[in-house]
């Protein structure tokens, strides 16, 4: 009998809120932010700034809203860095992402990033030789494996402007590392890479997946000694699947055949004026909740569970997510 796979769909906040643009952030509160998103027929969010880092805090929003932490940023250096101070600059998420039963922490390297600097061409991007990536992914896990260790595991974030953002410095990295990786579909074509060939190459490390769509008309006319990464954003190079040129439907049935379970979080930073976050919420659900079941995928939602994307009264609700 074939297994049924189960998946979850959550969202990234930065549709609403750009950590890095503030000009690209809509005027919402967290509450209306996690009232849009389960409005769409999301179950998850991930963490952002304007998210406090407790459950005593976090915790009575998130249930009113039927929603979960699917997971969230942290800014990692450790390509320069110690890890003894690492594991201190990340304990207070490490002690709340537990508390929050979320899947994972998700490890963005920004040491020599060019990621969040508005006036760096995407062409100066950082570049490790294999050497030193040897000495960069020795280390990566090590911290990932003390994380684990601890009750948090890390999902490692290949992304534009950082020393892994291309498909052959991924394949170098996963050579000289162990850690869990978070397969971007958007970055992974950002940066010129085959999205198939990642999945072949290293699904056995896949734990997260972030569902992000490229309009590729925006990024193929980029100048890259000239434009950089946040220019690239503001002119509107990501979406929301079903609103870009990525096709979602082959991506997700390559991961149901190799029997990929866990979450599908939406990223799309973009324009909140341009593209309002919850019609982009709402057909970025609509269309993975379309290739899901395209996929033979299970998914675990509101949408799936009532019939409808309208939550009932929390006084109502006895659905659980399992």
């Amino acid at each position: 009998m074939k297994k049924m796979l189960k998946v979850k769909l959550g969202i990234a906040p930065i549709a609403w809120w750009n950590d890095d643009l503030e000009e690209l952030s809509d005027d919402v509160s967290l509450d209306e932010c996690l009232r849009q998103a389960a409005e769409a027929g999301l179950t998850g969010m991930e963490t952002g700034r304007r998210f406090p880092m407790n459950m005593g805090e976090l915790g009575p929003v998130l249930e009113k809203h039927g929603m979960s932490v699917c997971g969230g940023w942290f800014s990692g250096l450790l390509l320069d860095g110690d890890i003894d101070v690492e594991k201190d600059r990340i304990a207070e998420q490490h002690a709340f992402f537990q508390a929050a039963g979320a899947p994972c922490i998700v490890y963005g390297e920004t040491a020599r990033s060019i990621q969040g600097e508005r006036h760096t061409p995407l062409e100066q991007k950082p570049s490790l030789s294999e050497t030193e990536m040897e000495i960069y992914g020795r280390k990566v896990s090590d911290f990932a494996d003390w994380c684990a260790k601890e009750g948090m595991p890390l999902s490692y974030h290949h992304h534009m402007g950082a020393a892994v953002e291309t498909e052959t410095e991924l394949d170098v990295f996963m050579k000289h590392s162990s850690v869990p990786l978070l397969f971007d579909t958007g970055h992974i074509a950002f940066a010129g890479g085959d999205n198939f060939a990642v999945i072949d190459k290293h699904f056995s490390r896949i734990s997260h997946v972030h569902a992000k769509d490229i309009r590729s008309g925006v990024v193929s006319e980029l100048d890259r000694e000239k434009h950089s990464f946040l220019d690239a954003v503001i002119k509107g190079a990501f979406t929301v699947p079903g609103d870009g040129s990525l096709d979602f439907e082959a991506i997700v049935k390559a991961l149901a055949a190799r029997e990929y379970e866990g979450w599908f979080v939406i990223e799309a930073e973009q324009d909140p004026v341009k593209n309002p976050p919850l019609e982009m919420a709402i057909r970025g659900c609509s269309e993975l909740t379309r290739v899901m079941n395209a996929a033979g995928y299970k998914v675990i939602s509101l949408a799936a569970l009532m019939g409808k994307s309208q939550l009932l009264p929390v006084e109502r609700r006895g659905w659980e997510l399992r």
